[in-house]
């Protein structure tokens, strides 16, 4: 009879556990930046050095430096049609 209790209990842990888990996906995404600081652009960066590439969605300005790889400057990639 033990052994029921016991299942049971090991029954109800892993169900609060698994809805406890289910819950924090369910949460929602931290709210947006306010409207202003950043500005929606599309540029792509490649390395000269070893040919990594970053694609800049955002940015404070709209024309921005571009970002440093291999301790050099990354040059503009023409953008690709989307």
């Amino acid at each position: 009879m033990w052994m029921y209790v016991l299942y049971v209990g090991l029954f109800l842990l892993i169900m609060r556990v698994g809805l406890w888990v289910i819950k924090g996906f369910a949460r929602p995404l931290p709210p947006p930046p306010p409207p202003g600081e950043l500005r929606r652009i599309n540029l792509r960066f490649r390395c000269t050095v070893c040919g990594a590439e970053l694609k800049m969605t955002a940015a404070a300005t709209e024309e921005p430096e571009p970002p440093r790889h291999c301790m050099e400057d990354m040059q503009l990639v023409a953008p690709v049609i989307e």
